[in-house]
């Protein structure tokens, strides 16, 4: 408990000292412009590029003040749209979905390249390939998500089918499932269970679903009418640098964020699991939080054989780069 409250006392100093050093060396307008963000689940690790954005004072150098509002996107998307939230933070296929039932939601910038869903089990169960999963039990969240539809393009890839396997929702419960033999396999994330599974001393087995299904993964989406607006390019702008101090040193991002998400929100090593994700040869070339056209296409022509997406609607109907800065590498 000690080392905990050290490691929170020291956060804040570091955090007070580079507020300092910003506010010496940027000035902010008198009347910054409140922009409000969703960001799915609780506060937790994985939002540490937005909590590094506000607290180092990367949207107040905008002239933004933002406010955060945590909760799932089934109840963020209907603020969205209402204009209770100008921004969210979700999955690409939230905004996939919101737009092929009519809503005007573009997905605007790439938190991660490629999404981190993985089918995870225990080294004895045996399951090194898709094949393995054949009669098996394997947990999920939902039939819902990057998840679902990341599990459905890899057994589609190995001529599986659903009815393959013994699906089980389970909730956000997959490790436990694992672990206790309730499944024997669950759809999890490479940056979570497979992280604490290690921590544990565990090498859990995982199968890779991004050649299946190379849809990037979470990231920020708005409204339409928000794409050519100056303050949309100054919102992905921070939201970039808070990227890129992140890749650049996550254990001090994680120190700076830490104040937001408490101890209870995740570890440093999640974090250290997840910078990979945020970079690419795309990143490089094109700046953070760019997203890959070709990914796109071939995720939704997935999306679009397997029945989930209208064949009327084209790629670039669900995403743009054009908030994205190419400097922000």
């Amino acid at each position: 408990m000690r080392r905990k409250s050290q490691t929170v006392r020291l956060a804040v100093v570091l955090v007070s000292a580079l507020l300092a050093n910003t506010a010496g060396s940027q000035t902010a307008p008198a009347q910054a412009k409140t922009v409000n963000i969703g960001l799915g689940y609780i506060p937790n690790v994985q939002f540490t590029p937005f909590y590094v954005a506000d607290q180092l004072g990367y949207f107040r150098a905008e002239g933004l003040n933002v406010k955060y509002q945590h909760g799932y996107v089934s109840e963020l998307m209907p603020l969205l749209l209402q204009g209770k939230l100008d921004y969210l933070v979700g999955d690409p296929e939230d905004a996939i979905f919101a737009r092929t039932q009519g809503a005007d939601v573009k997905y605007v910038a790439a938190m991660y390249q490629k999404i981190p869903v993985t089918v995870f089990s225990l080294p004895g169960k045996n399951i090194d390939a898709v094949a393995d999963l054949k009669g098996k039990a394997v947990g999920i969240p939902g039939t819902f998500g990057s998840s679902y539809f990341a599990l459905g393009a890899l057994l589609d890839s190995a001529k599986l089918k659903e009815s393959d396997i013994r699906l089980a929702s389970i909730g956000f419960t997959q490790l436990e499932a694992v672990r206790s033999g309730r499944v024997d396999a669950a759809v999890g994330y490479v940056n979570n269970e497979v992280v604490q599974l290690a921590a544990a001393g565990i090498k859990a087995s995982t199968l890779d679903v991004t050649a299946a299904y190379p849809m990037v993964g979470v990231g920020l989406m708005t409204q339409d009418k928000a794409l050519g607006s100056d303050t949309a390019r100054k919102v992905v702008r921070a939201m970039q640098r808070g990227m890129k101090f992140t890749v650049a040193d996550p254990v001090q991002a994680y120190r700076v964020a830490l104040p937001v998400f408490k101890s209870g929100g995740g570890s440093l090593d999640v974090l250290k699991a997840s910078v990979p994700l945020m970079q690419s040869a795309i990143t490089a070339r094109s700046g953070l939080g760019y997203s890959d056209p070709a990914a796109w296409t071939r995720a939704v022509a997935y999306l679009q054989k397997s029945g989930k997406v209208p064949a009327s609607f084209k790629p670039t109907d669900f995403y743009s780069n054009a908030l994205i800065s190419k400097t922000m590498r």
